[in-house]
């Protein structure tokens, strides 16, 4: 069964996908946010290329647990990606995913446009790979 990992924001969308058997995360690619119509158009490409059941959507929360501020503008986006997914859509709490993104690219030397070129990528890597974890 594979799965879709998202880490959506007002700039850049992350994408990872799982292996078929729902065990590794990899990254897809990381989608400019030029509007609703242009996003739907690439995940729809990304989702009819993949098959996936389901979606994970990086929830952002704050360090207390509470609703991070982007939280409304992730539920809505949620909503949208409905449009043209049918599968499940499940939301996966993302605090310190970028933490860690960043860890590992400083550790692996990337940095200046290269890493802003991988980081929401990474970070989908890590909240479908942390959905996974878990619910394996």
């Amino acid at each position: 069964m594979r799965i879709i990992g998202i880490d959506y924001g007002d700039a850049r969308v992350g994408v990872a996908v799982s292996d078929a058997l729902g065990i590794t995360a990899q990254g897809v690619g990381t989608i400019k946010n030029k509007g609703t119509g242009k996003l739907l158009s690439e995940l729809k490409k990304i989702i009819d290329s993949y098959s996936p059941q389901k979606i994970v959507i990086g929830l952002p929360k704050n360090m207390d647990g509470s609703l991070g501020f982007r939280a409304d503008a992730t539920y809505q986006f949620a909503e949208t990606l409905k449009s043209i997914f049918g599968g499940e859509i499940v939301f996966w709490d993302e605090r310190l995913t970028t933490v860690g993104a960043s860890r590992y690219l400083n550790e692996t030397n990337t940095f200046k446009k290269a890493r802003k070129n991988v980081i929401d990528t990474l970070s989908a890597c890590l909240i479908l790979d942390g959905y996974m974890q878990k619910n394996s």
